[in-house]
């Protein structure tokens, strides 16, 4: 059995808060730069240009790129061979969240529901643990914008829809966004399980690297065709025109109830924010 202090989850969770919100992912800048050889639009390439300027920016000079630095969501893999000593896993990442935002200068969104008072450290996080063969403990620090997650959607569709109704709710669905969740956008999408497990899916399918293949080859032509499509909606970058609406579709399928067809559309801004460490 392996020991793994709290006060190390804590300093790792820290650190992924504050890189994941100042230093933008290489996968995200190169869609970028990819978006730019095609977009038609003058307007939608200035937007791009100044995307890539912004993330130089934020990275330089050490600043949050966006100013929604989002309620903190922390994938944890949790080897079975793990001890945690000195304190407790989840307060340990709330900790590491609380002083992330503060010494990162980082905003805190997180507030009640009905009186929407602050809680004023970003905490509690939203935290999805898996237990995993293994001695480590691997941690994703994914701070999710309220612009972004407000668009995205779970429908309990009937199974008689097949794929072609699927398809036509995620494009509908990202139509209907507009430019509310900042695009060029990254669209994660969990079809299967049940109606949470759809959306935890699809909210996992947005941390696959941009410009990857799913290795899973009939979710991969799907996600080839619904980006296409979205694409032709000729939203654009920010919503001003053009042909990148969105930089990537990514499908995650699990086997559903026979009764059932859960569909669940996580949809993600241009700031892709996130980070990963092990421990």
């Amino acid at each position: 059995m392996r020991e793994v202090s709290a006060a190390e989850i804590t300093q790792a969770v820290k650190g992924l808060f504050i890189d994941a919100n100042i230093d933008l992912g290489e996968d995200v800048l190169t869609a970028f730069r990819k978006a730019l050889e095609t977009e038609e639009s003058p307007t939608g390439k200035e937007v791009l240009n100044e995307l890539i300027e912004n993330a130089r920016i934020a990275k330089e000079e050490g600043v949050a790129i966006c100013q929604d630095t989002g309620l903190a969501v922390v994938f944890v893999e949790l080897g079975q061979d793990v001890h945690v000593t000195g304190g407790d896993l989840i307060e340990a990442i709330n900790q590491g969240v609380r002083q992330g935002y503060q010494d990162g200068y980082l905003r805190k969104s997180a507030c009640h529901c009905f009186t929407r008072k602050n809680t004023g450290d970003n905490t509690p996080a939203i935290v999805h643990l898996e237990i995993v063969p293994g001695s480590t403990i691997k941690l994703i620090a994914a701070p999710k914008g309220g612009g972004s997650e407000n668009m995205s959607r779970v429908m309990m569709l009937t199974p008689s829809v097949g794929l072609t109704g699927i398809k036509e709710f995620i494009v509908q669905r990202v139509k209907e966004s507009g430019a509310n969740p900042c695009p060029p956008v990254i669209v994660g999408v969990g079809i299967g399980g049940t109606f949470e497990q759809a959306a935890l899916i699809a909210k996992k399918a947005l941390l696959r690297p941009i410009g990857s293949t799913n290795p899973d080859a009939e979710a991969a032509a799907i996600e080839e065709d619904l980006l296409k499509r979205i694409n032709n909606l000729g939203i654009g970058p920010q919503g001003y025109g053009g042909r990148t609406t969105a930089l990537a579709v990514h499908v995650n399928m699990i086997p559903c109830h026979i009764a059932s067809l859960p569909v669940a559309v996580n949809i993600q801004c241009h700031a892709h924010r996130h980070k990963e460490a092990v421990i």
